[in-house]
């Protein structure tokens, strides 16, 4: 029996195993997850300095005296300014003690060593720790390290991070049809799924190892394949209908994987299938066609990934779907009457007024309009014009 959509995402959520944390150097650490809080060990700014060039000044009246130059990457003066005296400061240069504000070289009128104009207290001077303090919580575990999470680490003094890095995924695409040049002719296909995975794989935080290609006649190389797959996941696309070149059912059975899920009520995207190898790595099996095989993504390999690196599995915005649920092949559906079962994946663009609208070109085996979509709306079975969820494209 078919697993319904939602319970197939849960259930692929749960599967996961989280990956070992890892101190890994802020260079490293990109596109893995935070495994622990992320907190300062530094303040930010480290020292007090200035936020512009110009003048630190002693007090808020001119004229003043010009006593020296401070420039960035230098230390600081340690003698304090006294009302009536500034110091000539660059942009990030260490403020001398007892400099109330810096006055832009624009707002002031120089003559000599003698410097006219006002200032503001506090104004254009940086403080210790005003943006961020020592010991502050700064992002929670679990969360994605993207490339502002690097540069604020090493802005508060850190050089390595706590991560669960990106998974390993081996891809093995299976079809003796396929090619991965030229075109389709004379029974042969081009592959398109093989070009695609590695960025899906990417987008959905994982680390794609490359394609192996699998022949589907004989069912002992399918079997060979997958236990020879290296990764912390791997992901097959095709063999799994009821053909007799249908192989990769078979071939898992053989070497004693558990099915976790076991084929979705859903369409495009059914025959998606989610186990477990004796040795405890997640197999995703996705169909051959193309959209087919991108629902079969989003449906099983995302939560996966998410659950693996230690993310939580994302609630999903709803948004009003205008027009119905068109599907290419088949006669549009009216606005106000149940959808037919089963939950249907469907590629939408967002509309300026918060309102998505499907895109069409949904066949199973074009990847057509996931490329013109922004999101994929999930059609529940007997959906009566309520909001829907969506899911992101894995980019």
């Amino acid at each position: 029996m078919r697993v319904p959509w939602t319970e197939a995402r849960r259930a692929a959520y749960a599967t996961a195993r989280p990956m070992p944390p890892a101190d890994l150097p802020l260079a490293e650490a990109g596109g893995g997850t935070l495994a622990a809080l992320l907190r300062a060990s530094a303040p930010l700014p480290g020292f007090d300095c200035a936020a512009m060039d110009g003048y630190a000044v002693g007090d808020v009246e001119g004229p003043w005296t010009v006593v020296g130059r401070a420039i960035a990457g230098q230390a600081g003066p340690r003698d304090p300014l006294a009302p009536g005296l500034a110091l000539e400061i660059a942009t990030g240069a260490v403020l001398p003690p007892g400099t109330v504000a810096v006055v832009p070289y624009e707002h002031t009128t120089q003559d000599g060593d003698r410097v006219r104009g006002s200032a503001i207290a506090g104004r254009n001077v940086r403080r210790t720790g005003e943006d961020v303090p020592v010991g502050a919580d700064l992002v929670p575990a679990g969360s994605p390290v993207t490339p502002a999470v690097v540069g604020l680490a090493a802005a508060v003094g850190l050089d390595t991070l706590p991560v669960r890095p990106r998974p390993a995924v081996a891809l093995l695409v299976t079809g003796d049809e396929l090619v991965g040049t030229g075109t389709s002719a004379d029974g042969l296909v081009r592959d398109a799924l093989g070009p695609a995975l590695p960025g899906w794989v990417t987008g959905l935080g994982g680390r794609p190892l490359p394609t192996v290609r699998v022949g589907d006649t004989d069912p002992d190389d399918v079997a060979k394949a997958l236990e020879a797959a290296g990764g912390d996941v791997v992901v097959t696309s095709g063999g799994l209908g009821g053909g007799t070149k249908d192989l990769m059912v078979p071939a898992l059975a053989a070497l004693g994987a558990e099915l976790v899920v076991d084929r979705v009520d859903c369409r495009p995207g059914g025959p998606q299938r989610l186990g477990l190898l004796p040795d405890g790595r997640p197999v995703v099996g996705l169909p051959g066609y193309p959209y087919a095989a991108l629902v079969g993504v989003l449906t099983l390999l995302g939560p996966l990934l998410a659950g693996m690196t230690g993310r939580p599995l994302p609630d999903l915005p709803t948004a009003r779907l205008v027009g119905g649920a068109p599907s290419v092949g088949s006669r549009p559906h009216p606005p106000g009457r149940p959808a037919p079962a089963p939950t249907r994946i469907l590629p939408v663009r967002r509309r300026p007024d918060g309102a998505v609208e499907s895109v069409g070109l949904d066949r199973p085996g074009s990847l057509w309009g996931a490329a013109l979509a922004d999101a994929f709306a999930v059609v529940p079975p007997h959906w009566r014009d309520d909001p829907v969820p969506l899911l992101d494209p894995p980019h």
